[in-house]
């Protein structure tokens, strides 16, 4: 398993793994167009990969624009290896090192990813877009969390 920053040339797999997922699901995955995805990884936020015999099978990208998280996804066939966890940790360390202000993300209810959320102490804080979940995560938290790696 390698994990790493995602470049420009990973978005095609990006975008494989995105429209594999079988919970928080695109209703139209046009929505997300390489372009957006290129914006997030090099002018917005960041994002990292985690390759697995040059495939990439996992990515998380932050947006600091808006101070939120973009996307964390990890491939059906690789759940439960710990991929998601890692791009977690790898992604809001690097955040909290680019500034203190309080990141969000949403997530539907009722999935793994909330459940994954709420033991990772982000914290709800209400309702997001079309019925979803709203948690945060301040820099206290995460360094209170003890994941934190030389924040700020």
């Amino acid at each position: 398993m390698i994990f790493r920053e995602a470049k420009k040339q990973d978005i095609k797999q990006i975008q494989l793994v995105r429209n594999s997922v079988t919970e928080n699901t695109l209703s139209n995955p046009d929505l997300v167009s390489d372009e957006d995805c290129l914006n997030f990884i090099t002018i917005r936020g960041k994002g990292w990969v985690c390759e697995i015999d040059n495939k990439i099978v996992g990515f998380s990208i932050v947006d600091l624009k808006e101070n939120n998280i973009w996307a964390l996804f990890v491939h059906p066939n690789y759940e439960g290896e710990g991929i998601g966890r890692q791009l977690h940790d790898l992604m809001l360390n690097w955040y909290f090192n680019q500034t203190s202000q309080t990141v969000w993300l949403g997530t539907s209810p009722n999935t793994r990813a909330e459940i994954f959320y709420r033991k990772s102490a982000w914290a709800e804080v209400g309702t997001h877009g079309k019925e979803e979940i709203k948690f945060e995560m301040t820099v206290e938290n995460w360094k209170r969390k003890g994941k934190a790696d030389n924040i700020l």
